[in-house]
């Protein structure tokens, strides 16, 4: 059986900073669909995400700072990677000024970059399934604890702005048992590649 074509690798757009994170985390949550993640040149477009703010429960730095999410609590632009459930990592980017400790959990990209990659790394064929959730993509991308606390706009994380016009939707967040109303989860409308369907 002959291996499955790649689709053809898009453009990237210019990089980001890491001033565009030092907003409020609703506002960056939804800017980030369509922005490309790349992880040492591996990964794709940002399809699905949850903001995340330190005054609902649902958020690691609701009841103040841990070594675990210690960098919540720093300045925006950052990575915060924690183990979930203790089996696989998940990653967030810190947003707002420090003190904050606010994020943005990403849980879906469209894979676009280093696709022979991702599929060695999740022993997977179907592009579909390899980064459509938080820990598949963290897996495809190759991302652990290693990468916890790293700058989001210097190597081996790079964030690329959004070069098409994309329609977000908005809904609640999925995977939790607090704050369970918050419309909070953001993601391309209709895409392929997100770890659960909105709701119509």
């Amino acid at each position: 059986m002959a291996p499955k074509a790649n689709p053809p690798t898009p453009r990237l757009g210019k990089p980001l900073k890491r001033g565009f994170f030092a907003r409020s985390v609703h506002e960056v949550a939804p800017d980030l669909i369509g922005v490309t993640m790349l992880v040492d040149g591996v990964g794709g477009i940002i399809v699905e995400v949850e903001a995340y703010h330190h005054t609902e429960p649902a958020a690691h730095s609701y009841n103040g700072p841990t070594p675990r999410n210690q960098v919540m609590f720093g300045p925006p632009g950052f990575a915060y990677v924690y183990r979930s459930y203790g089996i696989h990592w998940c990653v967030n980017f810190v947003c707002e000024e420090a003190g904050s400790a606010s994020a943005v959990l990403i849980r879906a990209l469209e894979p676009t970059h280093g696709i022979a990659a991702m599929r060695r790394r999740r022993h997977l064929d179907d592009v579909h399934a390899l980064c459509s959730g938080p820990g598949k993509l963290t897996e495809a991308l190759g991302i652990t604890i290693a990468h916890n606390a790293l700058p989001l706009d210097r190597s081996p994380i790079a964030l690329h702005a959004r070069t098409a016009d994309v329609e977000v939707v908005a809904g609640i967040r999925i995977g939790i048992t607090k704050a369970v109303k918050l419309p909070w989860r953001y993601g391309v409308k209709g895409s392929k590649f997100l770890s659960k369907p909105f709701p119509k």
